[in-house]
């Protein structure tokens, strides 16, 4: 799936991923290929990511919303 972590200041990340994990406000949850539609609220965490080459990005934020739709996430994160 495609992952966008964008900032107001920068972009942190983008490219293919095989899994992430948020920190949502109501709790953690994890993201693989072809998950639900949905928009959420993040809180301050990591997200943990394992990129298409097995390596695994650990992506510090305070806060942010994540929307999920056709096999594409975008992180507007703060």
């Amino acid at each position: 799936m495609n992952l966008e972590i964008v900032t107001p200041d920068k972009k942190l990340f983008e490219g293919t991923v095989k899994s992430a994990v948020f920190n949502g406000v109501d709790g953690s949850f994890g993201v693989l290929n072809h998950h639900v539609s949905m928009i959420l609220a993040l809180q301050k965490g990591e997200i943990k990511l394992i990129d298409e080459a097995d390596k695994t990005h650990q992506i510090p934020i305070n806060s942010g919303v994540i929307e999920i739709i056709n096999n594409t996430v975008i992180v507007l994160a703060s």
